[in-house]
């Protein structure tokens, strides 16, 4: 039988002083001779207010890799001394610093720890769940003692006016005649932001303080039934997506494939639709779960935008958690993909708003071929686990 498994330390990292809306196109550079026109609209509807770049502002370079950022983060974990006693450490990201070798191996090398199992999740939003999920079975299986998962992101880096030149000076004309497809790649560049967060598990609670018990992980893709809705080193052709290897050197730079994309129309029919209804009418055949019960609600999503459809998606099923026990920090922390769920956990953990007993719920979709994770903690005293 499966051992419980408890989250006893969180931390996280965000680069920078934050980046106020009139900053960003300042730091990440001006595409073509006019300023963005997307940026506007895309900031009045997703809310945010301020977010965190490793784009040095005086140099207007990165100060830091993504490597090095997870590193960080996993060091506000524990002292130096403990962080040499890592088991199992279990990264993800959608935006790692090479294509080979594994994101994992390059920030188990930044720490500097003694040999480990190295394990790295890759996809968008919801491989930090799927990094969080091995670490949690890890353990529970008595594999390892403690595991160490963590998920960042560093995509202001992807998002710099220099990887945008060469497809602006080229069809600009065509932009102007059609200008979602400008829409559809400048959309993306106020709407992500960086950012790296770690938990640290272990097969008991903490000895003194809160502890969170992870009860449960289900993750859940719907690739089947829809094509890629957000993507980068690649592009589509119809529905098909070609990927970056086999688009030439001068055409992946002149069509800017390797730019992250949005499929806008796509996400906004799909994403309530099935990464919440569906999913959480299906996950309700496996778990016993009643909105009644959940003391705080931890939702990703990726723009204020969705907040009342959210709402309304949860209501339609039947789960309906009022919004005064919702926790997110969006708007002051920015959408950070793969290590939001860490970064909003981080914030809550350290509030003082957690009591012993209350539970916990996360939720994290992900929209690039349509993926959704729900995950169910309980806050633990060390007399009560």
């Amino acid at each position: 039988m499966a051992q419980p498994v408890y989250i006893n330390r969180i931390s996280a990292c965000l680069p920078h002083e934050p980046v106020s809306n009139e900053e960003m196109e300042a730091r990440l550079g001006q595409v073509g001779e006019r300023p963005s026109r997307a940026r506007s609209i895309v900031l009045r509807s997703n809310g945010i207010r301020q977010r965190h770049y490793v784009i040095d502002p005086a140099t207007g370079e990165p100060s830091m890799t993504n490597a090095q950022l997870t590193a960080e983060a996993v060091r506000g974990l524990a002292s130096p001394v403990e962080l040499q006693g890592i088991e199992c450490l279990v990264a993800a990201t959608s935006s790692p610093d090479q294509t080979q070798p594994g994101h994992a191996v390059m920030v188990h090398g930044e720490l500097g720890n003694p040999p480990c199992e190295v394990v790295t999740t890759a996809g968008i939003c919801l491989c930090g769940v799927s990094a969080l999920k091995y670490a949690w079975l890890n353990v529970a299986s008595g594999e390892s003692r403690n595991a160490v998962a963590c998920g960042s992101e560093v995509a202001s880096v992807l998002m710099q006016a220099r990887n945008f030149s060469a497809e602006v000076e080229g069809i600009d004309e065509e932009l102007e005649r059609r200008p979602e497809l400008a829409f559809e790649k400048d959309f993306l560049r106020w709407m992500l932001s960086d950012g790296a967060g770690a938990v640290w598990l272990e097969d008991r609670p903490n000895p003194e303080g809160l502890s969170l018990r992870i009860d449960w992980i289900d993750i859940l893709s719907f690739a089947d039934r829809f094509p890629a809705c957000m993507y980068g080193g690649a592009e589509m052709q119809g529905e098909q997506l070609v990927g970056w290897s086999r688009i030439s050197a001068e055409e992946r730079n002149r069509r800017s494939v390797m730019a992250i994309k949005q499929n806008v129309k796509l996400l906004n029919e799909n994403i309530v639709k099935i990464t919440v209804e569906e999913t959480l009418q299906r996950i309700r055949h496996r778990r016993e779960m009643r909105a009644e019960d959940i003391d705080w609600f931890l939702p990703h999503y990726s723009s204020e935008f969705f907040r009342d459809r959210l709402a309304e998606g949860l209501a339609r099923v039947d789960f309906n958690i009022p919004q005064e026990r919702w926790f997110t920090n969006l708007t002051r922390k920015g959408n950070t993909g793969a290590a939001s769920f860490f970064i909003m956990l981080d914030e809550l953990f350290h509030s003082g708003q957690l009591k012993a007993g209350q539970r916990l719920l996360g939720y994290v979709p992900e929209s690039g071929r349509f993926s959704s994770a729900f995950l169910h903690m309980t806050v633990v005293a060390p007399d009560e686990a």
